[in-house]
C-alpha cells in the first residue's frame, strides 16, 4: 500500500515537473516585456510595426468572414438537406486540413501567378501573347486571405456539424410555423443555437492564421510572425524578437479568453423528452445543383487544386527525388521526432488523466487544463521561448556540471513538438477515458486489484482506439509543423517541412513538390479517421 502511494507520489511530481517545463520557455518570453527596449524598437515603431498590426487584423478578419461562410453553411446544408453527392461531401469537407496553408501557397502561386499553369493554359487556349496575364499577381494579402480561408475552414465546419447534429428537429418546424423561410431559420434559429461550437472553431482559425510563418512569409505579407523572424535573424536582436512574441503571444491570449468567456457564458438547451432528429430535406432541380457546388468549392481549391498541381510537379517533373538522400533523410528525420513526439504526450496523457479518476484536486485539473494551453502557443514563439530556456540552462547549469549543450540540439525539437501536441493527445485519450464507466473502477478495487493494476489492465485495453488516434494526430501535426523546427533544428538537421519551405523559399517549387506531397498523404491519415467519425454520426444512424 505504502509502495503503490509513493508510485502516485511519484507520478504527481514528475506530471507538475512537466508543468513547470512547459510553462518556462512561454514565461522567458513574457518576462521580456519588463526588460530594456533598444534603438532597434524605434525602428520597428517607425516603419514596420504599424504594418504588422494592421496585416494581422486584416487576416483575421477576411480569414475569419470566408472561414465562416465556408464553415458553417456547408455543415448547415450537408446536415439538413438531401442533394447530389452528399454523403461523400459531409466528410469531404475536412480534407483541406491535410494541406498546411504553407503548402496550398506553394501550389496557388503555381497555379494563378503570372506565369503560372492557368495563365499559361489561358493564353494557349485563347492564342494570347506570352505578355497577357490573365490573372493579376496573388502574392499579397488577399492571395494569403484564401488560402487560409480553405485550409482552416474544416476546424469550423467540425465543431458546427456535430452542433446542428444535436439540435432538435422541432426548433426548425417551430421556425417554419412562425412563417420563417429556410434562409431565415438558418439565421434566426441555426446559427444563434450553436454560437458556442462556432466560436471555438474560429478561435481555432484565429490562432492558427497569426502563428502561421511559411504562407505569409511566402505572399510577402508582414505580420507578427514575419516580423519576429527578420528582427532575429536580420537584425541579430534576439531581446527585440522576444518583445515582438511577447504582443503576439497576448494577442492569441485574448482570443483564447474571448473563446472561453463566449462558450461559458452561452448556453443552449431542449428538453430530452422534446429532441427529435433532424430529417434531410431533398433538394430538387436548381437548389440541388447550387448545394453540391457550395459544398465541392472548398474541397476543389483546398484540396483537389493543389494535390493536382503538386502531383504533377512531382511525377512529372522531379520523381527522382523521392529516392534521393536528401528526401530519404528528411523523411526520417520527421517520422523519428514525430513518433517520439506521439509516444510522448500519449502515455503522458494516459498517467494523468488516470490520476484525474482517482485525485479530483483543482491542482491536477488545472495542471491538465494549462498543459493543453501549449497547442495555443505560436510556434515561433515557443521556439524563441525554448532558446531563451535552454540557454540559461546551458550557462547556469550544463556547461559547468554535465559538459551538456541544449541549445541547437534535437532536444529543442522535441520539446517544441510535445508543448505544441499535448493537446491532440489529451483530447484523444480523455474522450477514451470518459468513455469508461467508473464503476469498472470500484468493481476492479473490490477484486483487490491495485490502482496501476487497473490502468494497465483493465484500462489500456479498452483505450487502444484512443492510444492509435492519439499517436496518428501528434504524428501528422509535427508533420506540418514549420516555424519552430526551422530555428530550432540542429544544423544540417532537415525535416520535409523545412525542405519544403527551403525550395519554395528559392523558387524551385518541382524540387518542394516531394516532400509537399509526402506532407499531405501522410495528413491524411488521421483525416480518414476523422471522416469516419462524421459518417458515423449521421443522422439516422
Amino acid at each position: 500500500m505504502v509502495y503503490e502511494k509513493l508510485k502516485i507520489f511519484s507520478w504527481k511530481f514528475v506530471t507538475f515537473s512537466f508543468f513547470l517545463v512547459f510553462l518556462l520557455p512561454t514565461a522567458f518570453v513574457l518576462v521580456s516585456l519588463f526588460g530594456e527596449y533598444n534603438d532597434n524598437w524605434q525602428h520597428l515603431i517607425d516603419y514596420v510595426i504599424t504594418d504588422y498590426v494592421f496585416n494581422s487584423l486584416y487576416l483575421i478578419l477576411g480569414v475569419s468572414f470566408i472561414s465562416l461562410i465556408l464553415g458553417v453553411g456547408s455543415a448547415w446544408l450537408v446536415t439538413n438537406y438531401e442533394f447530389y453527392f452528399k454523403n461523400f461531401l459531409e466528410w469531404a469537407l475536412i480534407l483541406p486540413l491535410a494541406v498546411p496553408p504553407y503548402i496550398l501557397a506553394y501550389s496557388f502561386t503555381g497555379l494563378f501567378d503570372s506565369y503560372g499553369t492557368i495563365n499559361e493554359i489561358l493564353r494557349i487556349a485563347f492564342n494570347l501573347g506570352d505578355d497577357v496575364i490573365i490573372f493579376p499577381n496573388v502574392r499579397n494579402i488577399f492571395g494569403a486571405i484564401i488560402v487560409f480561408s480553405f485550409t482552416l475552414y474544416p476546424y469550423i465546419y467540425l465543431t458546427a456539424r456535430m452542433a446542428f447534429i444535436n439540435q432538435s428537429k422541432s426548433l426548425i418546424e417551430a421556425g417554419k410555423i412562425l412563417g420563417l423561410n429556410d434562409f431565415m431559420v438558418f439565421i434566426k434559429l441555426g446559427i444563434p443555437l450553436i454560437r458556442p461550437a462556432i466560436v471555438a472553431g474560429l478561435a481555432l482559425v484565429i490562432m492558427e492564421t497569426l502563428s502561421d510563418f511559411g504562407a505569409v512569409e511566402h505572399f510577402a505579407v508582414q505580420t507578427f510572425t514575419t516580423g519576429i523572424f527578420r528582427t532575429w535573424f536580420g537584425m541579430y536582436d534576439l531581446n527585440t524578437a522576444m518583445q515582438l512574441s511577447s504582443f503576439l503571444l497576448i494577442f492569441v491570449a485574448f482570443f483564447l479568453f474571448l473563446e472561453r468567456y463566449e462558450r461559458n457564458k452561452l448556453s443552449y438547451s431542449y428538453s430530452s423528452s422534446s429532441f427529435r432528429k433532424t430529417r434531410p430535406q431533398k433538394l430538387k432541380g436548381i437548389s440541388n445543383y447550387l448545394a453540391f457546388t457550395f459544398c465541392f468549392l472548398p474541397i476543389f481549391v483546398g484540396f483537389i487544386l493543389p494535390i493536382l498541381e503538386i502531383s504533377s510537379w512531382a511525377i512529372f517533373y522531379t520523381s527522382d527525388n523521392f529516392f534521393s538522400d536528401k528526401f530519404i533523410n528528411s523523411f526520417l528525420n520527421t517520422i523519428y521526432l514525430g513518433f517520439l513526439a506521439a509516444i510522448f504526450c500519449t502515455f503522458f496523457s494516459l498517467g494523468l488523466n488516470f490520476l484525474k479518476r482517482f485525485d479530483k484536486s483543482i491542482l491536477l485539473s488545472s495542471t491538465s487544463f494549462s498543459l493543453s494551453l501549449g497547442y495555443a502557443v505560436p510556434g515561433l514563439v515557443l521556439a524563441i521561448g525554448i532558446i531563451q530556456f535552454f540557454s540559461f540552462l546551458d550557462n547556469e547549469i550544463f556547461k559547468s556540471f554535465l559538459n551538456i549543450t541544449l541549445v541547437g540540439s534535437v532536444f529543442g525539437l522535441l520539446l517544441a513538438y510535445v508543448i505544441k501536441s499535448y493537446a491532440l493527445a489529451n483530447s484523444a485519450i480523455e474522450s477514451g477515458f470518459q468513455r469508461i464507466d467508473s464503476s469498472i473502477d470500484d468493481v476492479s478495487r473490490t477484486l483487490k486489484k491495485s490502482k496501476l493494476g487497473i490502468m494497465f489492465r483493465i484500462h489500456m485495453p479498452l483505450l487502444k482506439t484512443s492510444i492509435f488516434t492519439s499517436i496518428l494526430l501528434v504524428i501528422s501535426e509535427v508533420i506540418k509543423e514549420l516555424p519552430a523546427t526551422l530555428i530550432l533544428r540542429p544544423f544540417n538537421f532537415d525535416t520535409l517541412a523545412v525542405s519544403t519551405y527551403l525550395y519554395a523559399a528559392e523558387e524551385r517549387m518541382y524540387e518542394a513538390a516531394a516532400p509537399a506531397m509526402m506532407i499531405v498523404l501522410i495528413g491524411l491519415v488521421p483525416i480518414i479517421f476523422l471522416s469516419k467519425i462524421i459518417r458515423d454520426s449521421r443522422p439516422g444512424k
